[in-house]
């Protein structure tokens, strides 16, 4: 059997953290991925996901992510049967996370030091290129010597 997901999206909202009876650290968050089309409007569709992270995940995406963080996520699905405030059975499916990680630059304003995604028409800066790029073909062909293989490996 095999329950793999993986989804690269923006927060919905700032993750909450709580822990068990037992006293394990969970985290939940929403993530909003984009489809890739538009509707017959033009308007990008999304979907909204449900995902829980456990103790160092939940810890570590507390911590350094905020609503509209780029985020990558790989996990597992899982459904869960519960009853509402008025008695009505309901299933949740969520996404358990195994792994988390950033994907965007790191804000440079941000005072959590957090990740976010950059602004929309922003230019993004290339490292300097080094004037004089060094010529691997500038060699000899004194620096290479032949073993002898006759005997044992030199190594």
């Amino acid at each position: 059997m095999l329950n793999v997901v993986a989804i690269m999206g923006r927060l919905v909202a700032d993750p909450t953290m709580r822990q068990t009876t037992t006293g394990k650290n969970v985290a939940s968050f929403r993530v909003a991925v984009d489809r890739g089309r538009r509707d017959p409007n033009g308007q990008s569709q999304a979907d909204f996901f449900d995902v829980v992270a456990w103790d160092r995940s939940a810890e570590f995406v507390c911590k350094y992510f905020q609503k509209g963080s780029l985020i990558v996520i790989d996990g597992r699905l899982q459904s869960r049967q519960y009853q509402d405030k008025n008695g009505n059975n309901r299933t949740a499916i969520e996404i358990i996370a195994n792994n988390i990680n950033f994907a965007g630059p790191k804000s440079s304003n941000s005072s959590g030091g957090g990740y976010a995604a950059p602004a929309q028409n922003s230019s993004m800066s290339r490292p300097a290129v080094p004037e004089a790029v060094p010529s691997y073909s500038a060699g000899s062909n004194d620096d290479f010597a032949v073993i002898d293989d006759g005997e044992d490996l030199p190594f």
